[in-house]
């Protein structure tokens, strides 16, 4: 299983390099953006679809890292007040919460995206972007999401913990 814990890891790396790209991408985007609106005097016709499509890509894509990094602001409160017993039952509790939600949000993003994908479905705008192309990062982010929290549940099964250096190591 140690074997499936880095295959996870390993994904959830990759997709936060993607989304840091995005955002690197959609910053450039924007630059552009501005050059061609005040410099040329042009307008814009691509540029800010793409840029609110690749920052909504960028959240999806990277929700796997901040995970496995544990990058996320956590309210610690009440775990650091309870005892060793009622960490393990906290740590329970909100990873097969945040799961099954990632599996309901995961379940209903693939329809979203099918009809996109079958109705050949495009945005209203002059740049008519095909809307299952940026719509995909969100059955992707979420599926890559659940698999790191399967490998989070194993971790807890096994009575081990991921700690910010991403190791595994026995529960005291």
């Amino acid at each position: 299983m140690h074997l499936f814990h880095a295959w996870v890891a390993r994904l959830s790396r990759i997709s936060g390099v993607v989304s840091a790209l995005l955002m690197l991408v959609s910053v450039i985007v924007v630059c552009q953006m501005v050059f061609v609106r005040a410099v040329l005097g042009e307008s814009s016709i691509w540029q800010t679809e793409f840029v609110t499509f690749s920052l909504i890509a960028a959240t999806f894509l990277g929700a796997p890292y901040i995970l496995l990094t544990r990058g996320h602001v956590a309210v610690d409160f009440v775990p650091l007040m309870a005892s060793q017993p009622w960490k393990i039952r906290l740590a329970w509790i909100s990873t097969l919460a945040a799961f099954g939600f990632c599996l309901l949000f995961f379940y209903s993003s693939l329809h979203w995206w099918w009809e996109a994908w079958v109705g050949d479905i495009t945005t209203p705008s002059m740049w008519r972007a095909r809307l299952w192309i940026p719509y995909l990062s969100v059955p992707v982010g979420m599926f890559l999401l659940c698999l790191q929290y399967v490998s989070d549940i194993w971790a807890l099964a096994t009575g081990q913990t991921l700690t910010n250096d991403i190791e595994f190591e026995e529960v005291v």
